[in-house]
């Protein structure tokens, strides 16, 4: 008997449902010196930011797989260590929700939702238009995210405004110009 009793408490309990404890939209009182409107609309904020920044690490592993031509191998490279770095950056927005409360989006249906980074085509394109995709990526993330910077910071969000400026706004900064550099018009050789 003791011994069907312990093979019965090993049994995982599948296929269980809970109650949702938390609505997405909403924040938390955690003790961290910020109102709640603060916190409210930093939580926001930051989830457009996080929709946009998993997409555009979407693109890069997307585009990374399909590089094609005489710069293959070097852009190939290069855009799987964006798309590393961009899901470092991922990581890091979504704790700043959670540390605020709020619920960081995590669904990729809901993520699609949300982004305003617009959809590419299911096939492949171009090099130049893939990497112009990325670049267009990029201005949409810098836009909001120098935007969202001088606002949570009106509102004494320094954590956030910190995050933005010092990771999310370098980061799409130089990665952009990493980008951009391989859309100017010149030879490989010179004769």
């Amino acid at each position: 008997m003791t011994q069907q009793k312990q093979r019965s408490d090993s049994q995982p309990r599948l296929h269980q449902h809970g109650r949702e404890i938390q609505a997405f939209g909403t924040v938390r009182q955690l003790p961290v010196a910020l109102s709640y409107d603060t916190r409210m609309y930093s939580c926001e904020r930051l989830n457009r930011v996080l929709a946009d920044t998993r997409i555009l690490h979407s693109l890069y592993k997307k585009h990374h797989w399909l590089m094609r031509g005489p710069t293959f191998y070097q852009l190939h490279l290069l855009l799987d260590k964006h798309a590393d770095e961009q899901l470092e950056l991922v990581d890091m927005v979504a704790e700043r929700i959670q540390t605020l409360g709020g619920i960081a989006v995590g669904d990729p249906r809901h993520v699609a939702e949300l982004t305003r980074v617009p959809r590419p085509p299911d096939g492949a394109e171009e090099v130049p238009a893939m990497l112009s995709r990325l670049l267009e990526a990029h201005e949409t993330i810098l836009t909001d995210a120098h935007d969202a910077a001088a606002r949570v910071v009106e509102m004494g969000d320094d954590g956030s405004n910190d995050m933005l400026v010092s990771n999310i706004i370098r980061t799409n900064e130089l990665q952009t110009w990493f980008i951009a550099e391989h859309l100017v018009d010149t030879p490989i050789v010179s004769v």
